[in-house]
């Protein structure tokens, strides 16, 4: 055996053998083992947990305490992102006045790894005197909090990984994960669709990458349009006021059939251009856009075509009638590269 592949191999073994890789590895091992015990133990009382949210008016208001509250909150903020009206309330300032933020017509997520937490039983009572739906999050099913909810989601039992078994590792993750489960499948169950998306991210990379064509693209008597018999003197006059460094050519039912770029002016220069005709100069099939297209993906096609706009037509129009035009730098504007 070659002497170096040996020296790697033992430096991988040795490497491997590093107490804080173990330590990792074992954090990541009883999270496995946990989530796969998760899956096998999912039952009708999850559908059950979106079906009562789902038949729910309000919110869902999502509590619990210490670092299952922290988990609480991202869940609360998940399902907001993603079509559940949610909100974080936060359980011992409910006992001093933000009980008043669930109300009838709201349905309650408490999440407990063990379900005792004393700070949650006002919560619990208030929930119990207004017919609000309770749905627990916990690991014990002999505890206050599974014992009182309308729809139980068990926590299978499994280890922290700690070396002291006590600091919230995969008790947390376990949460965390059936929280998206939830917000995952509410998505589904609601048809949340890529749009409604952008609705709820308009800031940032995932609301610029969700924009459409028919955000950006110029409509109306912005867009550069002529007749296919128009003399190209009218083309320039359309091409400078316009502003594209283009004119769409179109036939007798304004369909478009081509393009003038200031490109074809330059490749067609002669002294007798103006008394040439549209179709004389233009590029015929132009690159198009649909509305509905992403503007990322009409970036990606005007840079592959080394062209500088686009017509934006209808795919349903059988007359191909340009409704707008989206140039590069509109996409550039609105952060898209």
């Amino acid at each position: 055996m070659d002497p170096s592949v040996t020296l790697r191999r033992t430096a991988i073994c040795d490497e491997g053998s590093h107490p804080d890789l173990i330590a990792a590895r074992r954090v990541l091992d009883f999270a496995g083992e946990a989530l796969e015990a998760l899956a096998i133990s999912l039952n009708r009382d999850f559908v059950r947990a979106v079906d009562t949210i789902l038949g729910v008016k309000g919110r869902v208001i999502v509590s619990g305490m210490g670092k299952s509250g922290l988990i609480a909150r991202k869940v609360a903020a998940t399902f907001a992102s993603t079509g559940t009206p949610a909100h974080f309330v936060h359980p011992a300032e409910a006992s001093h006045g933000d009980l008043g933020a669930l109300i009838p017509g709201d349905a309650l997520l408490m999440m407990s790894w063990g379900g005792e937490t004393a700070e949650l039983s006002d919560l619990i009572t208030y929930a119990k005197r207004f017919r609000i739906p309770l749905i627990a999050m916990a690991a014990n099913p002999d505890s206050s909090l599974i014992q009182a909810a309308d729809v139980k989601l068990l926590l299978p039992q499994s280890r922290e990984a700690c070396p002291m078994g006590l600091a919230p590792t995969t008790s947390t993750t376990l949460m965390l994960v059936l929280g998206d489960a939830l917000a995952v499948s509410l998505m589904e169950r609601r048809g949340f669709s890529a749009d409604q998306y952008r609705e709820l991210h308009p800031g940032g990379s995932l609301g610029r990458a969700l924009i459409r064509v028919s955000d950006l693209m110029h409509v109306g008597e912005e867009i550069p349009l002529a007749a296919e018999s128009d003399s190209m003197q009218h083309v320039l006059i359309v091409m400078a006021a316009r502003r594209f460094g283009c004119v769409g050519i179109t036939d007798k039912r304004g369909g478009l059939i081509g393009i003038v770029t200031d490109g074809d002016l330059s490749r067609h220069m002669s002294r007798d251009i103006l008394d040439k005709s549209a179709t004389d100069l233009m590029t015929r099939h132009p690159k198009i856009a649909a509305p509905d297209q992403l503007a990322a993906e009409a970036l990606a096609s005007m840079n592959d075509n080394k062209i500088t706009r686009l017509f934006v037509l209808d795919p349903n129009d059988s007359t191909k009638r340009p409704i707008g035009i989206l140039h590069i730098h509109d996409c550039l504007k609105a952060g898209i590269s």
